[in-house]
């Protein structure tokens, strides 16, 4: 069953991909939102036996790559973590999906984009469930092709193509310094695994040389290599800049892509290599520092944008800065928990911000949205709702999930009216 929860998504962009010329939009659309609704309940029935029921699962399914020493196969561990992430991916997914059916009824390529929309979902599961660190890059390097043709859904536009090549580029920065992190790390341990490497890190803390009159630890090096490639998914300070510029694809690519999925990457990263980390402290104060700059820094511009879908993503670096600091402070639990909650409200004000640009025939300029408590109420009462939620009010995502973020999507076809 949990294997399958990874290969309904594949099958679903494959069948969308391939054959939606003759099952038609609808079958393509039907079929997939299907498909990834039976991945969300498997999900959620998933994270009951493991979570609550503590049944951890170890999958390997095959051997991938045997030279020597370097042995890495196509290995998946379902534990808390993997399960929780898994809820939140899936059911975000679905919500996409099933939200775009009405988005994307118009476009001559919604066939295309559901095959996109799943096939991003497939690499963001292996991302989240590997066992490896090999593994986990495979999934890295998948979402990060996913993004790119999203964002360059509409291709004959020209500030797509850019806005796609900036992102790829910027993008290869942060990979090449968490290609460089896997290598530094496997030098150190000979071995990919998770298990092993984790075992040993308080071991590895010890090994330093000196540059000079300078002490340099090595696995605070390995540390800030890997933390390069999450400052690149994340959007930290520096590799920042092809976030607000990704706004130029669907808005549901922004919902899922750039708000509640593929930017917590880095993050994720983090706190699965928290074992490593917490034996880096030059690594977790370079961190803190720069997440809590990002939090500063994204707000600030986000400030003076007019633009509805750039605040939004503005924002987002925001937020993913504060999850940066959080785990800088060693306080993996709060940045996780954020990271979740974070997840549906961005999500839920993106797709509204979708609605939006609709409404008011493909504006984006919140100077043109006046009066939109009376011409689109439902949709405001949730973007109030759903910002009271992300300035962190008491109590706001508990009722925005129960009774809002459902509703963006099931009623989704009466904003476009």
């Amino acid at each position: 069953m949990y294997f399958l929860i990874i290969i309904l998504p594949v099958l679903s962009s494959i069948a969308a991909g391939l054959f939606g010329y003759f099952i038609g939009k609808k079958g393509a659309q039907l079929l997939s939102t299907t498909l990834l609704f039976i991945s969300m309940i498997l999900s959620i029935l998933m994270f009951v036996n493991v979570t609550l029921n503590g049944n951890y699962t170890y999958l390997t399914v095959g051997s991938w790559i045997n030279a020597d020493i370097f042995s890495v196969d196509w290995g998946f561990q379902f534990d808390t973590l993997s399960s929780l992430m898994f809820c939140v991916v899936t059911l975000v997914s679905f919500l996409v999906h099933l939200y775009s059916c009405s988005y994307m009824a118009q476009d001559p390529h919604a066939i295309r984009f559901m095959s996109y929309l799943s096939f991003f979902t497939f690499f963001m599961l292996i991302l989240v469930s590997a066992d490896n660190i090999i593994l986990l890059f495979f999934g890295w390097e998948g979402v990060g092709l996913c993004s790119f043709l999203l964002i360059n859904f509409w291709f004959t536009r020209i500030a797509a193509n850019k806005s796609a090549l900036k992102a790829m580029v910027v993008n290869r920065v942060g990979d090449l310094g968490l290609l460089l992190g896997i290598l530094w790390i496997f030098h150190l341990c000979q071995s990919v695994n998770f298990d092993v490497i984790f075992s040993i890190a308080a071991y590895l803390s010890t090994y330093a040389y000196y540059w000079g009159s300078i002490k340099v630890n090595y696995l605070s090096l390995g540390c800030i290599l890997l933390f390069v490639g999450s400052m690149g998914k994340s959007a930290q300070l520096t590799l920042h800049t092809w976030l607000a510029d990704a706004m130029e694809g669907p808005t549901p690519v922004s919902a899922l892509i750039h708000a509640a999925t593929m930017v917590t990457a880095g993050v994720f990263l983090i706190i699965r290599c928290s074992p490593l980390f917490e034996y880096a402290p030059t690594a977790l104060n370079f961190i803190a520092f720069l997440g809590a700059s990002t939090a500063l820094f994204g707000a600030s511009i986000g400030l003076v944008q007019n633009d509805v879908k750039k605040v939004v993503a503005y924002s987002t670096s925001s937020q993913l800065g504060y999850m940066i600091f959080a785990c800088g402070l060693s306080n993996y639990s709060a940045s996780f928990y954020h990271l979740i909650n974070h997840a549906f409200f961005k999500a839920a004000l993106f797709l509204a911000s979708g609605a939006l640009i609709h409404n008011f025939k493909n504006a984006q300029d919140m100077r043109e949205m006046g009066g939109l408590g009376a011409k689109m109420p439902f949709t405001f009462f949730t973007m109030t709702i759903a910002s009271l939620a992300l300035a962190g009010l008491p109590f706001f995502f508990r009722i925005f999930f129960q009774r809002f973020n459902f509703r963006i999507c099931l009623y989704a076809r009466y904003f476009f009216k």
